[in-house]
This record gives structure tokens, sequence and C-alpha cells, in this order.
């Protein structure tokens, strides 16, 4: 199976499937609790949290984070790469 299939198969399992699309893209300041929400218990939320962080997503909620979660989330990763490699 390809990479386009898997990532057509994460998303067809996903609990925003059929959501409103805003929900998840919500205007500065405003709160993301709803879109978090939907996210919560989702069987497929690390594939999609993963396709963000691969991707570069800038805006919206992925995987149940915030795009300065996301940011957070690539810095400790980087971190946390560059001290195995040192190490």
């Amino acid at each position: 199976m390809d990479e386009m299939t898997n990532d057509a198969n994460w998303q067809d399992q996903a609990n925003c499937l059929g959501v409103d699309p805003d929900l998840f893209f919500p205007e500065r300041g405003a709160s993301t609790r709803e879109a978090k929400e939907v996210c919560r218990g989702c069987v497929v939320r690390m594939d999609c949290l993963e396709y963000a962080l691969v991707n570069g997503e800038k805006f919206g909620i992925w995987g149940g984070l915030s795009e300065r979660e996301r940011r957070r989330l690539r810095r400790q990763r980087a971190q946390a790469t560059r001290r195995t490699v040192t190490a």
C-alpha cells in the first residue's frame, strides 16, 4: 500500500469526517475547545498530528493540537534529535 492510500485511510476514519472544517480553523483568539473535543478519542488522532507535522501545516487544529502546540512539539523533537546525535 502506498503512502497516499494510507493518508486516505486515516482520513476516512477520522472523527472530524463530515464536521464543518471551519471549526478546525478558528479566527485568531477564538476558542479551540470544540475542535479539540472532536479530536479527543479519535482513533487516528496521532496519524492526523503526524501528517500536520510532516507537511508543515501552519494553520488549524490537527491531531488535537493548535499551531502553537505543534510548533512547541517540533522544537522538542528537534532538541531531542540533537541530543541523540551529540550523545
